[in-house]
């Protein structure tokens, strides 16, 4: 084997190993830059007649006033033998206004989200006068939003032994681990973070082997000089 030979051989593999490390960097780099809409993982609790506040924000801090931002309560569910039902809405927010047509009845008048602060990437939603028919599970969705987490959810308990206050509001934290809504993202997050490392890996353990492979294979040429010599010489006639 000729110098040319290995060094081509040996600039072939390291471009492959350049392509691929290249390759799996672009598919993470994007991801740590997403925006996610993040809810709170603790219950907001309230007393019956209290103005309560459902937070949820995006980070990094993203303008959603263009963008339509959906809350509603995920486990009522359409009835399947009313073909003309619908799933209606807690709060409606298109084309930079609320959409009361759409609105759970029960919700009218009652609900709103804090318009100035949505530049902001604030889309909390403040629900007044809360009884006990509000307890569940309520989530904000952002359809159109560019990410892998679109939606949070956020979990209300209406408790009559629970002292009143004016305006019930729990600070904003990071979805629960557990809740499935926003943790396919994540998942697919670690599984990416897992990929990468593993083929980063795979590609230094083959690296380490090409080149010991080859430094001992030239350093045995080194020593048996006289074996390449009698392949080169013709054959007697």
């Amino acid at each position: 084997m000729s110098l040319n030979n290995f060094y081509f051989k040996d600039s072939s593999f390291f471009s492959l190993r350049t392509f691929l490390l290249c390759s799996a960097l672009s598919v993470w780099t994007p991801v740590q830059g997403e925006v996610l809409v993040i809810g709170s993982n603790l219950p907001i609790i309230a007393a019956p007649g209290d103005d309560v506040i459902l937070p949820c924000h995006l980070a990094p801090t993203f303008d959603v006033q263009g963008l339509t931002v959906e809350w509603s309560k995920p486990d009522l569910k359409p009835d399947p033998s009313d073909r003309l039902s619908r799933v209606e809405y807690v709060h409606l927010y298109r084309d930079r206004k609320e959409v009361p047509d759409m609105k759970m009845a029960s919700y009218f008048r009652r609900t709103e989200l804090f318009m100035d602060d949505m530049k902001h990437g604030n889309i909390s939603l403040k629900i007044l006068n809360v009884s006990e028919e509000d307890n569940g599970r309520y989530r904000c969705f952002i359809p159109k939003l560019r990410s892998r987490v679109k939606a949070a959810v956020v979990e209300l308990v209406v408790d009559s032994n629970f002292a009143k206050t004016s305006t019930t509001e729990t600070p904003l934290q990071t979805p629960d681990p557990q809740d499935t809504t926003p943790t396919n993202a994540a998942r697919s997050r670690v599984a990416v973070v897992i990929v990468v490392v593993t083929l980063l890996l795979v590609l230094a353990l083959a690296g380490f082997a090409a080149y010991f492979s080859r430094h001992i294979f030239h350093q045995t040429l080194k020593k048996h000089p006289e074996d390449d010599d009698t392949e080169k010489q013709p054959l007697p006639v």
